[in-house]
Order: structure tokens, then sequence, then C-alpha cells
């Protein structure tokens, strides 16, 4: 018998959840700090509807500023040349980690993501 509580949550919640990973790849697009906008703007609209987009946008918002504080001790390594080694991983360690967090959250999954500063609680 399980007597752990399912959450249902509706196909709406599991959309706004994964877009709250989802939109942190606007910042490819060569807005200025898009990555860090696209969540904030998806979890400032949608925290106080779904519980599920309130968890998952503080953990998008707190990765995408680990990054970026990842990315600025990266640039200041670029000066003794290992920083540009560091840019090009830490580039596809943010890609493959904003798509696998969209994915688990599509599927209603809390995901977590490695490597995190925990900034929003």
């Amino acid at each position: 018998m399980n007597t752990e509580k399912e959450v249902v949550m509706s196909n709406d919640e599991k959309m706004w959840g994964m877009l709250s990973h989802l939109s942190a790849l606007v910042g490819l697009l060569g807005i200025p700090f898009g990555f860090i906008l696209g969540p904030l703007v998806v979890y400032l609209i949608k925290r106080d509807e779904y519980s599920f987009v309130n968890t998952q946008g503080k953990e998008s918002l707190n990765f995408q500023i680990s990054i970026l504080i990842y990315y600025a001790i990266a640039g200041v390594l670029c000066l003794i040349l290992i920083g540009f080694v560091l840019l090009a991983i830490i580039f596809l360690f943010h890609i493959i980690y904003t798509v696998i967090a969209s994915i688990k959250a599509h599927n209603g999954e809390h995901y977590h993501y490695p490597l995190t500063i925990r900034f929003l609680k």
C-alpha cells in the first residue's frame, strides 16, 4: 500500500514549470542577461498560481545566477588561458542541464540542478 500522497498536476502547471527552465535559453538569442530574465519573468508571473512553478522557478533562478558567477570566474581566468576551456565546459554544462531540467519539469518531476548555489529558498 502506497502511503505517499500523490500530487496531480495540470498540464498547464507542468508547461509553466518547464518554461521556467527552458526560458533560460533566451540568453542564446543575444539578449543581455536573458538566461536570468526569462526564468525570472515566468517565476514572477506564475509563482502564486502554481506551487510547482514556484519551486522550479527558484531552482532555475538559482542555477542561472550560479552559472553567471561561474562564467565571471572563467572570464577572469581567461587571463591565464585556462578560462577559455572553462568557458566552453560551462557553456555545455549550462545548455545540457537546462534541457534536462526542462524535460523533467515537463514530466512533472521536481528537478535540482547540480553545482548550484541556493540563493532563493
